[in-house]
């Protein structure tokens, strides 16, 4: 059972030119322009929330996903912080909550924030943990409409009859996810068995880059082992 519960969104500099693409691939993933994270604990608690805009000049925003959520570079430059700072931040909040991770199109944020982690020399802890997207648990909720999944927005303005207001900020759709979440749970349309259903889905994550992060441990324990041989030649 997992007392923690973590909700999370992204704005990104665009879309992801190729899903199955190593993250060493810097031009195919897009670069986070903010992260939010609100935690809860499993009643329903708000234990803390986090909102952070990323400030570093290795990107351009395109222009569609500027006109989506309208973050500009001069934004940035005057309210953003360092990828690698708020980086560390994230991944010392899922170590110390060890949280299930939500978000609304899941894939898509594991991959941005994965990208985010490689490009910062921060231990990528997503990969290790649960995460449930609410997207996928509501798409038999979709068979009305056009689409093959209900969008944010729909989603909140089906379970709340009212729209949901100032969307596309990281910080307003991690807060409405996690309204959505409890909502489902309080109608009973998800519970816990289905949560952990969803847990046995495929990873996100593309073999490669599963390939690649063992590679690095190996690679560790190769030049250890070496270290020691060394040192015990000379000894």
């Amino acid at each position: 059972m997992i007392d923690n519960l973590l909700f999370i969104d992204t704005e990104a500099s665009g879309l992801p030119k190729k899903w199955n693409a190593p993250y060493s691939k810097v031009n195919n993933w897009p670069f986070s322009v903010q992260i939010s994270w609100l935690i809860y604990n499993r009643n329903g608690n708000l234990i803390k929330q986090e909102d952070h805009y990323i400030k570093d000049n290795d990107f351009k925003i395109s222009p569609a996903a500027q006109d989506i959520h309208g973050i500009t570079r001069e934004f940035l430059n005057e309210h953003g912080e360092l990828r690698h700072e708020v980086m560390e931040l994230l991944a010392k909040d899922m170590e110390l909550y060890r949280p299930l991770m939500i978000g609304h199109f899941m894939e898509l944020d594991f991959h941005v924030l994965s990208a985010d982690f490689f490009r910062s020399g921060v231990e990528n802890p997503i990969s290790n943990m649960k995460m449930f997207c609410t997207m996928i648990a509501t798409k038999r909720l979709a068979d009305n409409t056009q689409h093959k999944y209900l969008r944010l927005g729909d989603l909140y303005q089906l379970l709340f009859k009212t729209p949901l207001l100032h969307q596309h900020n990281a910080l307003t759709d991690a807060a409405a996810t996690a309204e959505c979440y409890f909502e489902l749970i309080k109608r009973g349309e998800i519970d816990e068995e289905y949560i952990l259903k969803q847990q046995s889905l495929k990873s996100y994550e593309h073999p490669f880059n599963r390939f690649i992060g063992w590679a690095v441990v190996i690679l560790i324990l190769l030049l250890l082992l070496i270290i020691l041989l060394t040192y015990r030649g000379t000894t």
